[in-house]
């Protein structure tokens, strides 16, 4: 590549990542080997999606057979919303990662306000199609979880309720006072550590949350290495009649890294296509747990499980908030495309001496929209109109180099705005989808 105007621009960025990921290394932490092309699960991908799945949301959902509706809503249009009564639990999940949420400790020490934040919610329009109880262990509160599920149902008779749980705390009158109050679906978090009896115990509950509760599944992190365990319990779950099952990629909440270190866990990288302070908790993927999510998908699928399958990654979580934030701008600017594929916003650049053979030719081909910046030495417009400049070359007899710009929308009201995030190269980047 020669065009230095946008070599500089691309390495702006890549050197911001960079930075992020040194300054996370330091921590403690160890990355992977940088692997940008992720092929392995790429032909994963292909392989499942030739079986009959579905590859959703731009590749960071894959689907077989059953899916939830609040999985739909949550990367669909986004109204679903979660809630919780405590941020006590019963477990000691070594991959928890509530501790990162903001005032963790005061809701272990207080409730949540529920009941004003229900009725907040019913003044919003549109109203939810789908509403979560999670935690912390909402079944602490199972008085609390009753009423909460009555009043969510009375609020929004037509949503999607269901309720996050360890399930051992569940017994057959709490589940028909569930069921009457209008709870639509549990989800129990299976753990690969659990002794045999108490796992047998959550076992014994998810058969008797089917015979009472409409859907029933399970969501649970997988861990590389667990692979074992993890086929023997989908038999086991199909067997038991469950809905379906989430399989989501393993993160680490950047706390308790000892003991990822010492299952001989890496973390993935770089760890974000696009990098962002993004809100989920999650915080960062762990090295190998895409990979084997999708490998069992695959060999679900071959051994005939009935049970529906759905692979969630961060990058699926990230990108409801990027959807949440910038959907509601798709238009505000001419020269940017909201990207249906990843939701962020995206305009099309040449940079230094490409500027003028570009826009003559996208001139030619019917673009007059256009935004200069002398300080950046660049020229916007909407990415449309990439395609116009294939073959065009510049006046030293050289190809274009023409870019993707990165955006989302930020601050409020009169100092609203974009904020770019990642350039790169418009042969690199995905496809965009424009509608």
């Amino acid at each position: 590549m020669t065009n230095t105007a946008a070599q500089k621009a691309i390495a702006l960025y890549s050197e911001i990542e960079e930075e992020h990921r040194a300054a996370i290394e330091a921590t403690g932490v160890t990355f992977a080997p940088r692997d940008e092309e992720r092929s392995r699960a790429r032909q994963l991908m292909e392989r499942i999606e030739a079986a009959g799945g579905q590859i959703r949301n731009g590749g960071a959902s894959v689907a077989w057979g059953f899916l939830s509706p609040a999985c739909v809503a949550c990367t669909g249009d986004c109204v679903s919303r979660s809630f919780a009564l405590t941020n006590n639990c019963h477990r000691d999940c070594f991959f928890c990662f509530n501790p990162n949420q903001e005032e963790f400790v005061y809701y272990c020490q207080h409730p949540f306000p529920w009941r004003r934040q229900l009725d907040d919610l019913f003044s919003e329009e549109p109203n939810p199609t789908a509403v979560a109880l999670t935690g912390g262990e909402p079944l602490l509160m199972a008085d609390e979880t009753v009423a909460f599920f009555q009043r969510a149902r009375e609020l929004f008779p037509k949503a999607h309720l269901r309720i996050y749980t360890s399930g051992d705390l569940l017994t057959r009158p709490l589940l028909e006072q569930l069921r009457d109050a209008g709870l639509d679906e549990v989800r129990f978090s299976v753990k690969q550590d659990d002794p045999e009896p108490l796992l047998e115990k959550v076992l014994a509950n998810i058969a008797l949350a089917r015979e009472l509760i409409p859907a029933v599944m399970v969501e649970m992190p997988v861990i590389p290495g667990t692979e074992e365990f993890m086929r023997t319990l989908l038999r086991r779950l199909d067997n038991l009649g469950v809905d379906g099952i989430n399989l989501l990629e393993f993160t680490y909440a950047m706390w308790n890294w000892p003991v990822y270190e010492s299952m001989g866990l890496t973390l993935r990288n770089p760890p974000y296509r696009v990098a962002f302070d993004y809100s989920y908790a999650g915080a960062l993927a762990v090295e190998g747990s895409e990979e084997a999510c999708l490998e069992l998908m695959l060999w679900a699928c071959e051994q005939g499980l009935r049970l529906g399958l759905h692979y969630c990654s961060l990058e699926n979580k990230h990108r409801a908030q990027v959807r949440n934030l910038n959907e509601p701008f798709a238009t505000i600017d001419s020269r940017y495309a909201f990207d249906y594929n990843d939701f962020f916003l995206k305009t099309a650049l040449v940079f230094g001496a490409d500027r003028v053979p570009a826009r003559e030719a996208l001139k030619a081909a019917g673009c007059s929209d256009f935004l200069e910046d002398a300080a950046a030495n660049c020229t916007a417009f909407h990415p449309r109109w990439l395609s116009a400049l294939e073959g065009v070359l510049s006046s030293d007899g050289a190809p274009l180099f023409p870019c993707v710009s990165y955006n989302i929308v930020t601050g409020e009201e009169e100092a609203r705005g974009l904020r770019e995030l990642k350039v790169e190269l418009a042969s690199q980047a995905p496809p965009i989808a424009f509608e």
